[in-house]
């Protein structure tokens, strides 16, 4: 079967303090530093075991990732595993580039994130051009907030044209009509991110053929829903896969929203679903989407 897994371990720690984060930031100690290391590379060991099933990868973790050696060790080997069809991850780019070298440019891929004010942007764009130049998968984002448009505006003016570079809404905010379209002309897919999306009792993949997996192994149907499923390493997770509506009222978050079947994001993602990069002339035009309210208290 086609399988997607979402991977959050422990690690927490970031070297970045970005204000609107909604994730808590530490400095982990060395114990939690080992701890992450070694349930990484259970997961990957699981990951990389002969398997009719054919994976699909990516990290999201709450700190950044690719800073630490065994993050980067973890998505060039599995770049090279028959099996998997892609692996990814989300960072802030603030990691050097050459290990890339090591991985297969076909398979490894980067959902990179800008944070204004926490690195220098020429720094950030020089990354960019080295992944483009390395024939690296990517995508660009920012958080839309006011302070942060001119630097999106520029970013979209100096990425390669084929780079996607999106926007994401800013957590609790509410854009009026003019601002949502100032966004849109950098991101014509923005309308999909400015307002969360109800989701109650409608079919969504995951739970199905897109599961979270912890550093213990826990499986989910997604990060946003606490309900277990079983576990990764003892097998216990495959009875209970299959079609389920989702248990929450609305789903204002990229990664969880992307796998509901009432959107078209599987077709807008074609090929590039885990790293946030449209099909071909996909992001060419903004979408018609369809919002309902959501209640006072939205599931996060």
């Amino acid at each position: 079967m086609d399988l997607t897994l979402l991977y959050r371990g422990p690690l927490a720690s970031c070297d970045y303090d970005c204000p609107y984060c909604p994730f808590a930031k530490r400095r982990d100690t060395g114990d939690q530093l080992r701890a992450d290391r070694a349930a990484l590379e259970r997961f990957t060991a699981w990951a990389a075991a002969p398997t009719d099933d054919r994976l699909s990868i990516l990290f999201t973790p709450w700190g950044e990732g690719l800073v630490r050696s065994w993050y980067r060790r973890a998505l060039v080997e599995l770049s090279h595993l028959p099996h998997v069809r892609r692996v990814a991850i989300q960072t802030n780019l603030s990691c050097r580039t050459d290990w890339l070298a090591d991985a297969d440019p076909g398979t490894v891929a980067l959902w990179c994130t800008y944070h204004p004010g926490q690195t220098p942007y020429d720094r950030f764009l020089a990354k960019c051009r080295e992944l483009s130049a390395r024939g690296v998968r990517f995508s660009v984002g920012v958080v839309g907030l006011p302070e942060h448009l001119a630097a999106a505006r520029a970013l979209r003016a100096d990425l390669p044209d084929h780079v996607y570079l999106w926007i994401n809404a800013a957590e609790g905010r509410t854009y009026t009509d003019p601002e949502a379209d100032t966004w849109t002309g950098i991101d014509p897919l923005f309308p999909y991110s400015r307002h969360p999306h109800a989701s109650a009792g409608l079919p969504c993949r995951t739970g199905e053929s897109v599961v979270s997996v912890d550093g213990e192994g826990t499986v989910r149907r997604c990060h946003f829903v606490p309900a277990p499923l079983g576990n990764l390493y003892d097998g216990s997770y495959r009875s209970a896969l299959g079609p389920r509506g989702c248990p929450l009222t609305t789903c204002d978050c990229h990664i969880g929203y992307v796998h509901l079947e009432t959107l078209p994001l599987y077709d807008v993602f074609a090929g590039g679903v885990l790293e946030r990069v449209p099909a071909p002339r996909a992001a060419d035009a903004a979408p018609t989407v369809t919002w309902l309210p959501p209640p006072t208290t939205a599931a996060r």
